[in-house]
């Protein structure tokens, strides 16, 4: 089991509705991960020892629960049955330090945001003006944990 979503293989497009219900099925599978792995890196920091790193991972935490309830949702009303969530996944062995932390974050958006790619490229109306703000969403938030700016993020 690994932490860090894999980005699914091109080739599905948006004209199937199967491969939009793939898609979905996929970034919901990378959320899961994101929500454990964030949840573990809230319990390394520090609210009082480093206040800007705990916002940073508490507050992207919140978010990557919300997208992943939005997810389950979206997949319900399309009749599909979310994917759930693996019984663990795997951390770093040395977590407990703000650099490590920080980077596993930096991963974690990094291929979030990748995934959103393939989502925005795996669906069309609103489910990708969806994706689309989910995307910048994690390329913004992953510039804070260090990521280098990218013109074309998740790709």
């Amino acid at each position: 089991m690994t932490a860090t979503p894999t980005t699914p293989p091109p080739g599905a497009g948006p004209e199937e509705p199967d491969a939009a219900v793939a898609a979905l099925q996929t970034t919901l599978a990378a959320e899961h991960a994101a929500v454990f792995v964030y949840g573990a890196l809230g319990g390394q920091t520090s609210e009082s020892g480093n206040p800007a790193l705990y916002g940073a991972v508490t507050s992207a935490y919140a978010v990557h629960r919300t997208r992943r309830d939005e997810l389950m949702a979206r997949l319900r009303a399309a009749g599909a049955e979310p994917v759930t969530a693996e019984p663990g996944y795997g951390l770093p062995a040395d977590l407990g330090t703000p650099a490590v932390v920080t980077t596993r974050a930096r991963e974690l958006e990094e291929a979030a945001a990748a995934t959103y790619a393939y989502l925005v490229a795996s669906t069309t109306d609103d489910a990708r003006a969806w994706a689309i703000a989910a995307l910048l969403d994690a390329a913004v938030r992953g510039l804070g944990f260090g990521a280098r700016p990218d013109r074309l993020p998740g790709l």
